[in-house]
């Protein structure tokens, strides 16, 4: 399963990397990840209108998109866009950070996962 990393890199820049997840094990139900120990769990809604400059996360997060759509952009100017069903990996604590913008006339909702 592959699933798109947002980092701080050693240039103090954000970047984009795509990483795949390991399935280690097999169950009844199907494949499954190592367990990860998990800090918080919460819900966000941001309207239609949202834009929100430079800011870095607060913490190693995973970020679940609901439902909607958001651009999210790095300092090289590279974007990527994320709808319904895209996990991405929120790890840039330090440097520049990123640019985050609402993309449609829907709201943008997802749930986080912060990590210890």
């Amino acid at each position: 399963m592959r699933i798109t990393r947002l980092y701080s890199g050693k240039d103090n820049q954000s970047h984009f990397d795509e990483i795949e997840l390991q399935l280690e094990s097999r169950g009844p139900l199907g494949f499954f990840t190592g367990p990860t120990g998990v800090k918080a769990f919460f819900f966000r809604e941001v309207p239609a209108d949202f834009h929100y400059t430079w800011h870095n996360v607060v913490c190693r997060e995973y970020v679940i998109t609901l439902e909607g759509r958001a651009e999210i952009e790095v300092s090289s100017g590279d974007s990527r866009l994320f709808g319904k069903g895209d996990v991405l990996l929120a790890e840039d604590v330090s440097g520049q950070g990123h640019k985050t913008r609402v993309i449609g006339k829907k709201p943008w909702r997802q749930a986080f996962i912060t990590l210890e």
